[in-house]
């Protein structure tokens, strides 16, 4: 039988060689050094040798090494041959991590890559990476059950985040629903989740519609003493009243300045289609002045510390907050609904403002129909509304003619 100082003080040599203990098991040195503890066996079923590796020294000692060794024997003395067994097991394992929650969440995220806007795929993975795989990622996801589930969730409410605790109820069901179709899950526990949690309390986002108050915001815009290009920003905003991701990622090659035309690739909006937004003379003449600060790169508005990343999506929010507007008054997703709620108000279809808001039309026949059909009457309508921001602005009582819709 082996002593440990005899296993701790076994020294390589040039060809590998056997230092025996007991009932089969022995240790293997080889010439680089390792030494490796084996047991040697014969099968119940074939009378031919088998070896079973018992890991290494010195992070498996001796007497760990017998153990093993013991637990090996002991199967063999019920007919169980260890080398499979353990081969069963190591299949066992790398079945219940294909069949996990993360990986059919990946999965189902590279499927739906395609469809999802940039935007809303980074939020899914942001949800999943950071909300979810940390505590059930390596679960089997047909082990998962509802009350996991709402563990899970009321982790996420306990910070006050309900919105978030409601969407990534909906992200979940997705990904339980696409193992279902696939056949690794037979129920989708959030199914029965519902009631659960907490409702939502819509809030609407922070908005100015009133004239007067337009005319002192976009004055204080105009005073902005920040960078030029977040000035540029802020004073675009409100003419173009696109999302403010969609603003701030806004590339050179999308403008056609000269026909006053700028169109937004389908990748980057959120309904996956081609977005066009007539540019007024006033959203021009921005556009001109900053051209020749960042036209030779790629975005309109690149970050501080280069050129390569678009400005942050906290930018136009903060400079709003510089300028005295909290974001329970105002912020860059408010001037879409300034836009809309005045623009109505002044009697324009309301089919033209919610296809220059770039709402889902939810026939899309109609749908088709409305994109060739008011292009020309957008047109004129972007150019109305920046010449009433320009009166709002200059301080003017603006009463706006109340245009008959067709």
């Amino acid at each position: 039988m082996l002593t440990p100082s005899a296993v701790a003080n076994a020294k390589p040599r040039t060809t590998p060689y056997k230092l025996a203990d007991e009932r089969g098991m022995y240790l293997l040195v080889k010439p680089d050094g390792a030494r490796w503890w084996r047991f040697d066996y014969r099968r119940p079923d074939v009378r031919t040798r088998n070896t079973l590796s018992l890991g290494t020294y010195p992070d498996v000692s001796l007497r760990k090494a017998r153990e093993k060794r013991d637990e090996a024997r002991a199967l063999l003395a019920d007919g169980i041959d260890p080398g499979n067994q353990r081969k069963a097991i190591k299949a066992a394992g790398e079945e219940r991590a294909a069949n996990s929650f993360a990986a059919l969440a990946e999965e189902w995220l590279a499927k739906q890559a395609a469809r999802m806007a940039p935007a809303t795929l980074e939020k899914a993975r942001w949800t999943f990476d950071d909300l979810v795989f940390p505590w059930i990622g390596s679960r089997p996801i047909a082990e998962i059950d509802a009350p996991e589930m709402l563990k899970l969730l009321r982790r996420i409410e306990e910070r006050g985040a309900h919105e978030t605790a409601h969407r990534t109820k909906q992200r979940c069901g997705q990904v339980f629903r696409y193992a279902i179709a696939t056949g690794r899950a037979r129920h989708d526990p959030t199914a029965d989740l519902r009631g659960a949690l907490a409702p939502v309390v819509s809030k609407s986002r922070a908005a100015i519609t009133d004239p007067a108050k337009m005319g002192d915001l976009l004055r204080a815009m105009d005073s902005y003493a920040g960078s030029f290009v977040v000035r540029c920003a802020l004073r675009l905003a409100p003419l173009v009243f696109v999302r403010p991701g969609e603003l701030r990622k806004a590339e050179w090659s999308e403008f056609d300045l000269d026909a006053a035309v700028w169109r937004i690739p389908a990748a980057k909006m959120k309904m996956r289609e081609e977005h066009i937004v007539p540019l007024p003379s006033q959203a021009l003449v921005i556009l001109r002045d900053l051209l020749p600060l960042t036209g030779d790169g790629q975005y309109l508005f690149p970050s501080v510390r280069t050129k390569a990343r678009t400005m942050s999506e906290n930018t136009v929010n903060a400079a709003l907050r510089g300028l005295g507007f909290d974001k329970d008054t105002m912020t860059g997703h408010g001037f879409r609904a300034m836009a809309s709620t005045r623009l109505n108000e002044m009697g324009w279809a309301p089919d033209v403002i919610e296809r220059q808001l770039a709402h889902a039309e939810r026939n899309k026949v109609r749908a088709a129909y409305n994109r060739a059909q008011y292009l020309e009457e957008r047109t004129r309508m972007m150019q109305a509304w920046a010449e009433y921001l320009d009166a709002l602005r200059a301080g003017a009582q603006v009463i706006p003619f109340k245009r008959k819709t067709t």
